[in-house]
């Protein structure tokens, strides 16, 4: 499936038209009053100022347009602004982690050759267990090659545990070569992680499993829970805006979810049931 070909806007240029067609309108608004004021209307130059008229409200309509293009413009580039924040945001705190876990790997040792030299073995072997699992729960999100996916799945999971959610991941691609960009991407997978913790908070024993492969064509991302299903008849409506079943004011994610894939030919589908509540987005390499 081929990529819906997604056309840049000069905003320089956009701005410029938008000057150009105001002063233009302004021009053109002066001068019919000027001509009113000073011309005596009769039938012969009746249709000069229908037609002053008919060109002021053209312009008039024309500029309105380029302003509200204008504005459309601006408010994509502050969302994606705000979503490189958070990106960046992700990426400083998994960075902070890791040099933290770097600067204490020396101490680390320090203590466990202490243990060993005092031939305390089974305090030495618990110390390293625990720091075993330390460095282990790290690095088990270090599994593409998205530093930004990596730090993504890090801040879900610290969510996760604050929730008391178990989270598990099965990770089987690198993520090489994606065609999305990684803060379109993220976005994607944030609002359906959100929408996964959200159908958990009245179940006793909640899960998420975040599982990311891929084949020859596609790469894969399917986020499932234990949570209540989805009842059959709201299966398609999920995906439109403001459709939800938690209340007015909520259903905005998955509608942006579904509207971020579709620039990019990629699908995202639901399966239900009492088990198990599954959300699949494939991208088309």
């Amino acid at each position: 499936m081929s990529r819906k070909p997604t056309r840049e806007i000069d905003v320089g240029k956009a701005s410029l038209y938008a000057v150009i067609v105001n002063v233009s309108e302004i021009v053109v608004l002066i001068g019919f009053v000027l001509y009113v004021l000073f011309t005596n209307i009769s039938e012969t130059n009746l249709y000069a100022i229908e037609g002053l008229a008919i060109l002021a409200s053209l312009m008039a309509c024309w500029g309105a347009f380029l302003d509200i293009r204008e504005a459309l413009i601006t408010r994509r580039r502050l969302r994606i602004i705000e979503e490189l924040e958070e990106t960046n945001t992700q990426m400083d705190t998994l960075n902070h982690t890791l040099r933290a876990q770097r600067h204490d790997f020396l101490n680390h040792l320090q203590v466990v050759y202490s243990l060993m030299e005092m031939q305390e073995y089974g305090d030495a072997t618990d110390y390293l267990d625990k720091v075993y699992g330390e460095i282990r729960s790290i690095s088990s999100f270090l599994c593409t090659r998205s530093t930004a996916v990596n730090a993504l799945l890090k801040v879900k999971a610290g969510a996760c545990a604050e929730r008391g959610i178990e989270l598990q991941l099965n990770i089987k691609s690198a993520l090489d070569g994606l065609p999305i960009p990684v803060w379109e991407l993220c976005r994607v997978l944030a609002n359906i992680v959100d929408n996964a913790m959200d159908a958990l908070k009245e179940q006793p024993a909640p899960r998420i499993a975040i599982t990311i492969a891929e084949d020859l064509r596609t790469y894969i991302f399917t986020i499932a829970n234990n949570g209540e299903p989805i009842p059959e008849d709201m299966l398609e409506l999920i995906f439109e805006a403001g459709v939800s079943s938690k209340g007015e004011g909520r259903g905005m994610g998955l509608s942006i979810v579904r509207q971020t894939l579709d620039v990019y030919s990629a699908t995202i589908t639901v399966n239900s049931d009492e088990g198990e509540t599954a959300f699949c987005v494939t991208v088309p390499k």
